[in-house]
């Protein structure tokens, strides 16, 4: 079809972009004057693509169409007129003219919001749906028949920006070129607009937008949200007025405790925080605002309002000067008008508009490497001296967020600890909805460590809300994978400066040995993270040969591209480790993730979260939610909007995870589940080391260790030597106080999981398996068992099948040489997670690692997992693996892309 388009912005250059690869003739582009100097985006794309543009500063005058404009008009023969978002009245002699007529797109569902503001009265309402209608232009305000409509939910922080940028610039330009297919098809409908729920409301305006604090806490929200940045809401308040934007009703968690501000006619006064500006309604409840913009026009963050002048400025280096100007040269082109850039020149001042500001950010990104701004970082330094200052700020990693956190304080270990207690959701520690807590338990004597937030299923939704806005519109999504690498490694060395108080942390919640939490429980979750982070920038796709589609060519590749929304269930045994060996991965494959720690073992997880804000890890890309497995980790088995679980944990509730992953929405699942992985020990082995290694295998971190060697097979001929050795080493064991430098056995995890061990043993005696030591409670206070060794165990007997968990060697025999037939016994189980050998023969070695079926065989070593190695089970101990490279594909999809040329 032969189109005219009326309108502008980049709204109005999407829509006429899209219809031309359509394939329809714009005859004419029709659109506003250049404002001081810069035309606009619509009016400049037509022009390089050699498209009549026409810049009429009006179509009328005294209710008639202009003679000379309809002429101009008339002469292009448009069979349609398409008008996305057109701010000009547009005679009916121009509307009527096409064969087809024209259509408009409106921001909102008519006749809702009929009127200029639609965007805005949408959220003033607290409508929970908006959306987008294309209707048949008629000589009314928005009443014409409805020829097409789209729909969306509205969310609680919705802002003109983030609701036009999610949902009605995108699915608006899908929208506009429908239609006109439609059209051209001749299937395009024409539907009468009700009258039942019409409105009309005027043009937001700066003297209309005051606000009213006569009203609920969520009326004022929406009336300052439906007015953020244009024309913004303001009040009178500390002695000036005052403009607020970015305003919240997520208060959750946040004690209204700071520094007065009063402002006139408010139900209360303010309060500035930490957090920001908390503001009441007439209900008494809260909201936040984040960023208020002062009389003179200068926007600074609301919880900074009562600091004095701001702190001086940075001197620049000389790499920095020569980035100011260059940034001063991208001032100068967006700002034709503006004789010379000083310091003191205001961007938007100077004739900038919103368009310009999205230029700028792109700009900047390619001058600063890669640096991202949000278009908001514009409107918060709008001098350009005080812009170099943010940029250089940002550049230099001094740009935190701060991020109110409610510790909880311990003088532990000759350290203050503080530990955070929320939940973290979208980057802020908050309250569980309801404010259940519950208590987390000190192992070493029973005591209550601190209250912690207990999450429930609508913490579940926000907590996913908040990773999927954060994967499809936040700034993860946007950073190259590059910068991604330099977060994770940001946060392995955070977590390195931190790593004693992460130590003492896990053996205050878990009873882990302080020295083996040093190396191991925190030790490799930095190496975690910096390994992951070095395979941000190499996951690569391929170019594969496919038959050629003769006489053309084909050319086809692979794309690996990260899941989305990953639900992450971690165990108690080692509750940093876990965390890390699944989340380092994901985030390198650039998912977002909600994490589940054990309830029993919260408290290093949210130390996590506080470090990822510091290490500067946009908002909503990780979430802590600590709670049940049945209502938080379910709710996350079917949420239709989580795309993979990782799980570490028991094989009854990793089937129970697969079914409810495939019921959902058929989710990628990973499962490393329980092992009763075997150790076998042949006579030509190194004993010391084998006596040594097999202590290690049964009773590192208290045996509480998925590879713990649930077996010991020993050959006959070494087997008293063997077994009369470990008694005498377990003897010399010290239990004790887990923060102790001495110490080498501490309490077990929690209570339930004591007595679990004491009921292990107890069958273990009557079933006739000898007891040679420990079997019993320590008689102390806390959840302490003595590292024990049974003998004489025989296939048949239930701790011959079933994992423990717990420090408990399980010792049985075979015959000199009998190989196949110990190998045999050690396969007799539907778990295989790891496996063990010592020989000093390497044929034996090596056929005896063959045949083991066990996602890990140690030879003459033990418990030897590192970073870069693959880990995972076979059979019912799981699939899928932590670690190595391998671990990256559990967190990406593969896409085939083919080209014909």
């Amino acid at each position: 079809m032969k189109i005219a388009v009326i309108g502008q912005s980049l709204f109005g250059q999407e829509v006429y972009s899209q219809l031309r690869k359509e394939g329809h003739e714009v005859v004419g582009v029709f659109t506003i004057p250049d404002k001081d100097g810069k035309a606009d985006p619509l009016g400049l794309q037509a022009e390089k693509d050699g498209v009549p543009v026409y810049k009429f500063p009006r179509w009328r005058a005294r209710g008639q169409a202009l003679p000379d404009v309809l002429a101009t008009y008339q002469a292009l023969q448009a069979e349609l007129n398409v008008l996305p978002f057109c701010s000009q009245f547009i005679p009916m002699e121009v509307i009527s003219a096409p064969r087809h007529g024209s259509i408009i797109y409106h921001p909102s569902l008519l006749p809702r919001h009929r009127g200029a503001s639609a965007i805005n009265w949408t959220l003033i309402h607290g409508d929970k749906k908006g959306g987008f209608t294309i209707f048949w232009a008629d000589d009314g305000l928005d009443t014409g028949d409805i020829l097409l409509q789209r729909e969306c939910q509205v969310q609680p922080d919705d802002t003109v920006s983030t609701l036009y940028n999610r949902f009605l610039f995108p699915e608006g330009v899908k929208g506009m070129v429908q239609a006109v297919r439609l059209i051209a098809e001749g299937k395009a409908p024409r539907r009468p607009q009700p009258e039942e729920g019409a409105s009309y409301e005027g043009i937001q305006k700066k003297e209309t937008a005051r606000i009213n604090w006569d009203q609920p806490a969520e009326a004022i929200h929406n009336w300052i949200r439906g007015n953020d940045k244009v024309p913004g809401a303001w009040a009178e308040a500390g002695g000036q007025k005052l403009t607020f934007f970015n305003s919240t009703l997520s208060t959750a968690g946040l004690v209204p405790e700071g520094e007065v501000l009063p402002i006139p006619g408010a139900h209360r006064p303010g309060l500035v925080t930490k957090a920001g500006l908390l503001l009441f309604g007439n209900d008494d409840k809260m909201l936040l605002v984040k960023n208020v913009q002062l009389e003179d026009g200068k926007m600074i963050p609301a919880s900074h309002f009562f600091r004095g002048a701001a702190s001086s400025a940075l001197e620049l280096t000389e790499a920095e000067l020569a980035m100011a100007e260059a940034v001063r040269s991208s001032w100068q082109r967006i700002l034709p008008n503006v004789p010379e850039v000083e310091d003191a020149t205001d961007f938007f001042k100077s004739g900038a508009a919103s368009v310009d500001v999205v230029r700028l950010v792109e700009e900047v990104k390619e001058i600063c490497g890669g640096l991202e701004l949000e278009n908001e970082d514009v409107y918060m330094a709008t001098a350009f001296g005080d812009f170099v200052q943010l940029l250089v700020r940002k550049l230099r990693g001094e740009e935190e967020e701060e991020c109110a956190i409610d510790y909880v304080e311990k003088a532990v270990n000759k350290l203050t600890v503080r530990m955070p207690h929320q939940l973290f959701i979208g980057g802020a520690f908050v309250d569980a909805e309801g404010a259940q807590t519950f208590d987390t338990i000190n192992p070493t004597d029973g005591s209550v460590i601190c209250q912690v937030s207990l999450a429930g299923a609508e913490d579940v939704d926000k907590a996913v809300a908040a990773a999927k806005d954060a994967f499809e519109n936040g700034r993860w999504g946007k950073i190259s994978a590059r910068d991604r690498g330099r977060l994770l490694y940001r946060l392995a060395d955070l977590m390195e400066q931190h790593q004693e108080e992460l130590a003492t942390i896990e053996a205050l919640d878990a009873g882990a040995v302080y020295t083996l939490a040093l190396k191991t429980h925190v030790g490799m979750s930095i190496q975690t993270f910096r390994y992951f982070a070095g395979w941000c920038d190499k996951i690569q796709g391929a170019t594969i040969p496919i038959n050629q589609a003769r006489p053309n060519r084909n050319l086809t590749l692979t794309r690996k591209e990260p899941l989305g929304v990953c639900g992450i269930i971690i165990p108690w045994n080692y509750p940093l480790m876990m965390l890390s060996w699944k989340t380092a991965a994901c985030l390198a494959a650039g998912n977002t993730v909600v994490i589940k720690p054990a309830q029993v073992t919260p408290l290093t997880a949210l130390k996590f979260a506080e470090l990822t804000v510091k290490a500067g890890f946009p908002k909503g890309v990780v979430n802590i939610l600590q709670g049940t497995g049945p209502l938080v980790g379910q709710r996350l088995l079917d949420h239709p909007d989580v795309r993979k679980i990782g799980f570490t944990g028991s094989t009854d509730v990793g089937k129970h995870i697969m079914k409810s992953c495939a019921l959902s929405n058929v989710k990628k699942v990973s499962l490393e589940l329980g092992g009763k992985s075997p150790l076998i020990i042949f006579a030509d082995c190194d004993l010391s080391k084998a006596v040594q290694m097999g202590m290690s295998a049964v009773f590192f971190n208290k045996g509480e260790n998925c590879i713990a060697a649930g077996r010991l097979f020993l050959e006959d001929s070494v087997h008293d030597q063997f077994v009369q050795k470990v008694v005498e080493e377990v003897g010399k064991m010290k239990i004790g106080d887990p923060l102790a430098r001495g110490t080498e056995h501490g309490p077990q995890n929690h209570e339930a999981h004591l007595h679990k061990l004491l009921e292990y043993c107890r069958r273990g005696r009557e079933e006739g398996a000898t007891l040679l030591c420990g079997g019993n409670q320590v008689p102390r206070p806390g959840f302490f068992f003595e590292p024990t060794v049974f003998t004489d165990v025989e296939d048949h007997m239930f701790i011959a099948r079933e994992e423990s968990f717990g420090p408990i060697m399980i010792i049985s025999r075979f015959a000199d040489g009998d190989v196949d037939a110990v190998l045999a016994r050690a396969n007799a189980t539907e778990f295989g997670l790891a496996s063990g050998v010592f020989t000093r023969d390497i044929n034996k070695a090596l056929y005896v690692s063959e045949r083991l079926e066990a996602g890990t065989v140690f030879v003459n070593t033990y418990n030897k997992t590192d970073v870069a190695a693959p880990f995972g089970g076979f059979k019912q101990s799981g699939f899928g693996k932590d670690l190595g490279e391998a671990a990256l594909n559990e967190y990406l999809r593969v896409k085939t892309v083919t080209f014909e040329y």
